[in-house]
Parts: structure tokens; sequence; C-alpha cells
């Protein structure tokens, strides 16, 4: 079955890190560009990085409530396409997802092809 599997999430206090990582199983990238969503009860989806290697190197891009704190990679060797969060506030505290976005709206849920099933992310004291 092909899909994408989210792990990393877990309690952590303010200030905190936590790195998440998302992991294709079975999936192949078509649009070599994977991105980082964060969801909250009753709110939408909303993108919070991404990375696109589509040309052959790696741009990214950051939702402005994360930049300086983010920061998303990926291995090319396993694919794998990591989210290192740093600093982490309460207002972190989502439901984060990953998936296969487009590339030229990379951080738009609207787009995306997959998505991952998710995992929890609790930042509190």
């Amino acid at each position: 079955q092909e899909q994408l599997v989210e792990s990393g999430g877990g309690s952590v206090l303010p200030g905190g890190s936590l790195r998440l990582s998302c992991t294709p199983s079975g999936y192949t990238y078509t649009l070599f560009s994977m991105a980082w969503f964060r969801q909250t009860p009753g709110k939408e989806r909303e993108g919070v990085a991404a990375i696109s290697w589509a040309t052959g190197t790696d741009n990214t891009q950051y939702a402005d409530s994360v930049k300086g704190r983010f920061r998303i990679s990926r291995d090319r060797s396993t694919e794998v396409v990591y989210l290192q969060m740093d600093a982490l506030t309460p207002e972190d505290t989502a439901t984060y997802y990953c998936g296969e976005s487009r590339p030229t709206a990379p951080l738009s849920a609207r787009w995306v092809t997959r998505w991952g099933q998710g995992t929890q992310v609790t930042v509190s004291s």
C-alpha cells in the first residue's frame, strides 16, 4: 500500500524541540515537492514548511509563523522528509501532516495529492 508515514510527534515543554519524519512506504514521489502542514480543531490545515527538488536543488519555503524556528530537509538516499522544530510554543500545538504538494504552491493544502495520517505535537508546561 502506498502511503506516507509521519512519526516523531509527542509532548514537549515550551522552548523544546522535536523532529518529525515523513517516510514514504511503497510510495513514489511524482511532484518532487513535499510539505508539512498542521491543523487544530475547527481550523483549516495550514502549510508550515515545504521543500521542492524538481530543479535538482532543494528549495525551501516557510510560513512566517515558523521562520527561524523550523527547518525542513530531506534525506536523498532514503527519501525521508524531516521537520526540525525548535523553540516550540503552545501555539505550535497541532496535528502535523506531511503531504506531496504542488511545487508552484507548496504550502497550499488544496493541491496536496497524498497525505500522511498525521502525528500529534503538544507543547505545554
